[in-house]
């Protein structure tokens, strides 16, 4: 075992942030971002998100179908976009598809709209079908690390309503147990502080997750020798991730 300092600043940073109403972006780190696609330069992710989702896209030959829309947006673009949504398509219309500024995970680089290629592409709500492709993409998404963050039946606790073609990076076991579980990224926040969870992903590893509640300006937190991830939830505390190699 080996102790690390956790810091307050770092509840708001990592890949398993909560950004909603409630909980608006916190971090306090730039979000090191790559382009998703050579091809749509101006489409940013966090680095490994990005690479993660081109990887994705790639094995399953879906390049030519499936384009990026939306990922990672500044405090003034995610303005301009609730404004010019709002004008355009009054105040009810906004609340159900667009976040207000700040509580958006589009500020996070964690999170991208994808679409099914087409000569008009919506950008608030773009076409991506529940086949072909499209649901090939999300099937293999989970391993990648990918969830559909804003299900149908999920709405009372997202905030937003359904959207088919939102995509939210929360690392590859995370998104394993979750989809497993039926959870949404709110109801996975509480249910890890709950129990810690073992979870073995298909190429073999191993991997732990348990909740460390955040103490103050400095939390000491006891980690278990071997690769471990954390990462803030934005609300009170840490998840930890500690991978071993499966037998």
């Amino acid at each position: 075992m080996r102790k690390v300092i956790l810091r307050r600043e770092q509840v708001g940073q990592g890949p398993l942030v909560l950004v909603n109403r409630e909980n608006a972006l916190n971090g306090t780190a730039k979000a090191d971002l790559a382009a998703v696609n050579d091809s749509y330069p101006g489409v940013l992710l966090e680095r490994r998100a990005a690479r993660l989702l081109a990887a994705c896209i790639t094995e399953i030959r879906g390049g030519g179908e499936i384009v990026p829309v939306s990922g990672w947006r500044s405090q003034e673009e995610q303005q301009r976009i609730w404004e010019d949504t709002l004008r355009e398509s009054g105040a009810a219309f906004t609340r159900q598809y667009v976040a207000l500024p700040g509580c958006s995970e589009h500020q996070t680089g964690l999170a991208i709209d994808l679409g099914k290629r087409k000569d008009e592409i919506d950008f608030i709500r773009p076409d991506f079908p529940y086949s072909g492709l499209c649901q090939t993409f999300r099937k293999a998404a989970l391993r990648y690390g990918f969830i559909e963050r804003y299900g149908r039946d999920k709405e009372r606790l997202t905030g937003i309503s359904h959207e088919p073609w939102h995509f939210r990076y929360v690392g590859a076991p995370h998104a394993r147990i979750m989809h497993a579980n039926k959870l949404c990224l709110e109801e996975y926040t509480e249910f890890v502080k709950e129990r810690e969870i073992d979870c073995v992903l298909e190429n073999g590893r191993f991997a732990r997750v348990f909740y460390v509640p955040c103490e103050g300006e400095r939390t000491e937190c006891m980690l278990p020798d071997g690769c471990c991830q954390i990462s803030g939830n934005n609300v009170d505390g840490f998840v930890v991730t500690a991978w071993e190699v499966g037998a």
